[in-house]
């Protein structure tokens, strides 16, 4: 058991951050196995699951509420234990096993374990799409009910309901599970309680027989699952401290991945506020090459390079099916291209907070840090000797023709990083991953021995740059902007230190770091800019940029700030080390799409940044 159990007690709350109890909260913890992905409350509820895949229907949707006219408990699979009284929840040590034990009054226990299952069988990973629950007593004779209400089509359509000898079918319109299960299946339909006396095990998939009856099966998928998150954990290349929480980060990440074609979703869920009383509720289950490549980039610094090698699966198709031309800022998982942004009415949001999308309307945006992002995600394949294909001639090629289309744009209007609905200059950000784009370029040709290219990449990496350097710096502001020739902040230029453009100890970088600190911060929080958007002033704290920012100061050498700041993120994860996008500087309150792969990629780079060597005490 971690010696840093989380003990929740349901009977505290707070008046305006996540809570646990029966209001919808973010203290949930993620299951997954790269093929699909479930989120469970302290109280042993699934509350979140799409499928058959992270993209598809959200047959458990209780999170954003239950359509009108629907009853207690539907759009959910819960373990209920009679006379609840408080729980705690953990994860069984560097796995992606999730364990809730539910307490009732009389101080009986219950201990509800969950997973989805993976681990290599017959030579290759086996990662079927099922959830698997099982229960066991730890004190008493508690009673104990099932309560498993999937619907269909966003909520619309209840299923209907056929029985076999030891399972259920739950019939949609274009899905149908199938539960096999040890609990009696009258208990099940009637969502009887009983008295647990013996494990039983709950086993949620498609409508497929199982080659063993539920309780081996699930016993023995249990066991490899254990080893195999354990056996991949051994293999991260930890900084000396903070282990426990970089290893939690990447493990979520992983989670994060679509393995059948190697994309990386931006986070497991839809339309979770930015802040309270706000509409900025957008779905984040697609793959931005933005933050595919943040993601690759921090698990490279583990030496977990699989996942590059995954992605860069699909990021080829992406850059193929572009053939030099506009690349999206996002697509999806199997690589449609076309992500319509649809209102789902009949869900009434994240405690109430409408609307819930469906889609994402930034896929027909024009943002040009694209090509960089693209670049700087291939880069270490062509340098990294450890690789199984390692990238060559050709896939530099091929690269070069996003590099030319980085030189057509790199000083034309766009979107921006932030997406920006209604408003296009030519931004700093987008600019500099231009400029990153032919900088890796020629670093690349370099390492292939093709000269002639590297100093054709080199020629247009400088002029961007000097461009950049003078276009981007404001004199009355004393700061690089967030526009050529613009006048606000913008916490997106503290990435000119991190991608190497620019010394970090540089006066104009240090002036822009002060000058941030003054207009973006509250304590420790950071949002992304100063400016009105779409939707007005931003509210709440946006996390990676706190995690930009300690990154920053601590490359300027100010490394006790950078880590008092670091602490008060630590502090702001759930119970369970997860994060969101959005931080409430004034209550701590969790807010934006759940887990946020930004924000796990910043406690990665945050620990590995600020962590004493492994020398100091080996």
């Amino acid at each position: 058991m971690p010696g840093a159990l989380a003990v929740l007690y349901l009977r505290t709350m707070t008046s305006d951050g996540p809570r646990v109890g029966d209001e919808p909260s973010l203290a949930l913890g993620a299951i997954g196995n790269c093929a699909i992905s479930a989120l469970v409350d302290a109280r042993a509820r699934i509350v979140w699951a799409c499928l058959p895949r992270v993209d598809g229907d959200p047959v458990f949707h209780a999170l954003l509420g239950v359509p009108g006219g629907g009853g207690e408990g539907d759009g959910a699979f819960a373990v209920e234990v009679e006379g609840f009284s408080r729980s705690e929840q953990f994860y069984a040590g560097n796995t992606a096993v999730l364990v809730t034990r539910l307490w009732d009054e009389r101080d009986q226990c219950v201990e509800v374990t969950d997973f989805a299952p993976r681990f290599i069988a017959r030579g290759r990973m086996y990662r079927p799409l099922m959830l698997v629950r099982r229960l066991r007593v730890l004190a008493g004779a508690p009673r104990v009910r099932v309560r498993l209400r999937p619907r269909f089509d966003w909520g619309r359509a209840a299923p209907r309901l056929t029985q076999g000898s030891h399972h259920v079918r739950y019939v949609g319109p274009d899905q149908v599970l199938r539960l096999t299960t040890s609990v009696p299946l009258a208990y099940v339909l009637r969502e009887e309680p009983f008295v647990l006396t013996e494990p039983v095990s709950l086993v949620l998939g498609p409508d497929e027989s199982l080659d063993l009856g539920p309780d081996e099966m699930a016993a023995a998928y249990e066991r490899e699952t254990l080893a195999y998150w354990r056996i991949w954990a051994r293999r991260l290349a930890l900084p000396l401290q903070w282990q426990d929480v970089v290893v939690r980060a990447a493990i979520t990440l992983k989670m994060c991945v679509h393995e059948d074609t190697g994309a990386i979703v931006a986070a497991l869920t839809t339309s979770i506020p930015e802040a309270p009383g706000t509409a900025r509720n957008w779905d984040y289950r697609y793959c931005w090459l933005r933050d595919a490549f943040f993601v690759v980039r921090a698990l490279n610094s583990l030496s977990e390079v699989g996942t590059m090698e995954d992605y860069l699966r699909w990021l080829r198709n992406v850059v193929a099916h572009a053939d030099g031309g506009h690349v999206q800022p996002l697509y999806g998982i199997a690589l449609e291209r076309e992500l319509h942004e649809e209102i789902e009415p009949q869900l009434p949001g994240y405690r109430g907070h409408a609307p819930v999308r469906r889609g994402n309307q930034a896929w027909e945006h024009f943002q040009h840090d694209v090509y960089g992002n693209i670049v700087l995600g291939a880069a270490q394949a062509f340098h990294d000797r450890r690789l199984l294909y390692p990238a060559g001639e050709p896939e530099f090629r091929s690269l070069e023709a996003v590099g030319e289309q980085a030189v057509r744009v790199h000083d034309q209007p766009d979107a921006g990083m932030w997406e920006l609905r209604t408003r296009a200059r030519v931004h700093t950000s987008s600019m500099l991953m231009c400029w990153a784009a032919c900088d890796r370029l020629a670093k690349i040709a370099a390492r292939l021995g093709l000269a002639d290219r590297a100093a054709y990449w080199q020629g247009h990496a400088g002029r961007i740059r000097a461009r950049l350097l003078e276009g981007a710096w404001n004199a009355r502001r004393g700061a690089f902007v967030e526009s050529l020739g613009g006048e606000h902040l913008d916490a997106s230029v503290l990435l000119m230190a991190e991608v190497g453009f620019i010394d970090p100890r540089d006066a104009r970088f240090v002036a822009t770091v002060d000058a941030l600190e003054a207009t973006l911060c509250d304590g420790p929080y950071m949002r992304r800019y100063e400016a009105a958007d779409d939707f007005g002033l931003p509210e709440t704290a946006f996390n990676i940029c706190s995690f930009w920012r300690l990154d920053a100061l601590a490359r300027i050498g100010r490394r006790d700030e950078a880590q008092a700041i670091f602490e008060a993120m630590l502090a702001a994860r759930n119970h369970l080390g997860l994060m969101s996008e959005d931080t409430h500087p004034v209550s701590g309150a969790m807010w934006g799409n759940f887990p946020q792969t930004y924000s796990m990629v910043g406690l990665i780079n945050g620990a590995v940044r600020l962590s004493q060597p492994w020398e100091t005490v080996i």
